[in-house]
């Protein structure tokens, strides 16, 4: 599959470069555009403000031009938190997307929005403090309204970005359950 990565709010870390290349090693060419050009963040805090410094809608623009170039491959959009709302945007956007892999984040959903049978996996901490249940429970519906075909994955007792082993959130055994249920998902886009 070709799949584009984004990055969370901590930017380009080398985790994000970890998970491309643990995704190149099961046969999926993958790029990972860095949104914040360059700068990466200790902090959420940090991250956050130099997201409201870019702002959204450049954040978004810089978003499509990484992907323009790949989109008509038919892509696989993946993220990770902030870039997980920045991936579902890009794949609801795209007719020709195969997939959503969202990885500790989601994003609002245009009334309008349509992914007819889109596949579509979250995997998502339990409890999360960014996506609570009741977001959960409307994304999900919201998310289902527009046709796609969604999975979510819960891990109980993890830290929001839980596949990040240089975050306090890091927890080893979630992250692996993650990557593997993951690479299954990704593995049966192929055939589709």
């Amino acid at each position: 599959m070709n799949i584009m990565l984004f990055h969370s709010t901590y930017g380009l870390r080398p985790a994000v470069r970890e998970a491309a290349d643990r995704l190149r090693a099961a046969g999926h060419e993958v790029w990972t555009p860095d949104l914040f050009e360059g700068r990466t963040f200790d902090t959420v805090e940090e991250g956050m403000a130099h997201k409201e410094e870019i702002g959204k809608d450049e954040l978004l623009k810089r978003a499509v031009l990484a992907a323009a170039p790949y989109s008509e491959r038919g892509l696989v959009y993946a993220g990770f938190s902030l870039g997980a709302s920045v991936a579902q945007t890009l794949a609801l956007g795209d007719d020709k997307a195969r997939g959503l892999l969202l990885l500790h984040g989601t994003s609002d959903i245009a009334p309008n929005a349509r992914a007819e049978d889109l596949p579509v996996q979250l995997h998502v901490a339990e409890p999360d403090p960014f996506e609570t249940d009741d977001w959960l429970s409307a994304w999900y519906l919201q998310m289902g309204r527009t046709g796609a075909d969604v999975e979510v994955y819960r891990y109980a007792g993890a830290g929001h970005l839980y596949t990040d082993p240089g975050l306090p959130d890091y927890d080893a055994e979630a992250a692996e359950a993650t990557w593997r249920v993951a690479l299954g998902f990704l593995d049966s886009l192929k055939g589709a």
